[in-house]
């Protein structure tokens, strides 16, 4: 029998391929079952609807970008992590297709991947209000960076980011 979470993943790593093919809107639990080779049913019994599976998705890529992370130098951590996330197909592909998905946890609520990433950056950052200052500094660096270009890199935006961290991490 089938563990459910080899059944997870591959229901998961269906929901990513369909995600990158058809984008989040166009997306459909029968286009992920029948991806997965599972049922519809079998997808339902975990998740009521398609929104709910890609932010399980989501966790678990972004997750898995951080999990990564050499965080013996915190800086180049976060550093490395922005630009992981950043250079993501997932990503990527919400970025452009379905940005309004990623507004409920830019304005009212924390996600399981903020609270996986401040598990990860509470210890080497000082504590919990400074893993929250460099995870949302982060973020803002993750999210409009794009905007800040011309005459300015990505790779200069980077470097300040690092600048930023480091004055403020010491």
């Amino acid at each position: 029998m089938t563990s459910n979470r080899h059944n997870d993943d591959a229901v998961l790593d269906a929901a990513r391929d369909c995600v990158l093919a058809y984008g989040v809107r166009r997306t459909t639990l029968t286009d992920v079952a029948r991806r997965a080779g599972v049922s519809r049913m079998t997808i339902y019994r975990r998740w009521p609807d398609v929104r709910t599976l890609v932010a399980d998705l989501m966790t678990r890529e972004w997750v898995r970008v951080v999990s990564e992370l050499d965080l013996s130098d915190p800086v180049r951590a976060v550093v490395a992590g922005v630009r992981g996330l950043r250079e993501h197909p997932l990503w990527r592909k919400i970025v452009e297709a379905d940005p309004e998905l990623l507004l409920p946890y830019l304005l009212d609520r924390r996600g399981a991947s903020h609270e996986a990433v401040l598990q990860v950056l509470e210890p080497v950052a000082g504590g919990p209000r400074k893993a929250r200052a460099v995870l949302l500094v982060a973020q803002s660096f993750l999210l409009s960076a794009s905007t800040m270009l011309d005459p300015v890199t990505m790779d200069e935006l980077d470097a300040e980011l690092a600048a930023l961290l480091e004055a403020y991490l010491g």
